[in-house]
């Protein structure tokens, strides 16, 4: 996929309207309600919870395109920090692009230039991603090396990865009809499992999923779905929590995703070999929280 590029052409439709793992991290810093299958009449005629979360990532396929905004909170040692993203996503190709702002520093002041990721099946790609890599390099991650699957490790969960953590939903109930951002939509509340969800899950996304499965605290991951009247993900929240090395302990992960302008263009363009950068960086998720939560709390103190 070096050098391959994507252009999608925006189309009209209904409603449309971290080191590495963890380095974006490290810069800076439930109870699900539940019922199983056959639900239906939970569902304000959305039909089954558990199914319709289940096909949640092929509605986004058909729908070919969205913008997207993300949000990542972070908790750790009484410690929080939000990093925040933005761009677009196409869902055919699996390939997308954001922009991901870190947080400010405890003055009201952010230090650190966005960093630029781009998403593909197995890989995400980060420029200006600092700690000695050269401004017209890019950093290359195998998605599937990481133990977290690239769920939190960039800062800005992949958005189809985080559709297709809905394929492992196995407890889930209607909560109610509600609106996001004046859409309407239906709000569900569910667990999913990580390793279900890898069995499920598209190619791409496969290996990365099985790794979190295995990379964190739990595999059962909570959340809250809204989806419009297409079945297609509007806003999607979900935990995650993992184990750090040091004193923190268990760093808890909360990974907001929103989606709107569905068929927008959507154009990428990976980095050639020549522009990537082949130097060694090497972290885990559970440090990047580490330096992240110490790092913001050496600054209020």
């Amino acid at each position: 996929m070096v050098g391959r590029e994507r252009e999608r052409r925006g189309r009209t439709r209904a409603g449309g309207g971290l080191a590495l793992a963890g380095g974006v991290v490290c810069v800076c810093l439930t109870g699900a309600a539940c019922s199983g299958p056959g639900s239906a009449a939970q569902g304000a005629d959305g039909g089954d919870p558990v199914a319709v979360l289940h096909q949640a990532a092929d509605r986004l396929v058909a729908a070919g395109s969205a913008e997207a905004r993300t949000a990542m909170e972070m908790a750790s040692g009484g410690t929080r920090v939000t990093i925040r993203g933005e761009g677009v996503y196409d869902f055919e190709a699996r390939l997308g692009r954001l922009k991901v702002r870190l947080p400010q520093d405890p003055a009201g002041t952010s230090e650190h230039r966005p960093i630029t990721e781009l998403l593909a099946p197995g890989a995400l790609f980060m420029k200006n991603r600092g700690a000695g890599v050269p401004d017209d390099k890019w950093v290359r991650v195998d998605t599937a090396s990481l133990s977290d699957g690239n769920l939190v490790t960039g800062g800005a969960t992949d958005p189809f990865a985080a559709a297709e953590v809905l394929r492992g939903t196995h407890r889930a109930t209607f909560v109610e009809r509600t609106e996001v951002a004046g859409t309407a939509v239906r709000h569900y509340r569910g667990t999913a499992d990580l390793a279900r969800a890898a069995r499920g899950a598209s190619d791409g996304n496969r290996k990365a999923l099985a790794a979190a499965a295995e990379g964190f605290a739990t595999a059962e991951v909570p959340f809250d779905a809204y989806l419009d009247d297409e079945g297609r993900i509007r806003k999607l929240r979900q935990r995650f929590s993992f184990v750090n090395g040091g004193e923190e302990g268990t760093v808890a992960v909360a990974s907001t995703t929103l989606l709107f302008g569905f068929g927008t263009a959507v154009r990428v363009r990976l980095p050639e070999e020549r522009d990537i950068y082949a130097g060694r960086i090497a972290a885990e998720p559970g440090e990047a929280a580490a330096g992240a939560a110490d790092e913001a709390a050496d600054g209020k103190n």
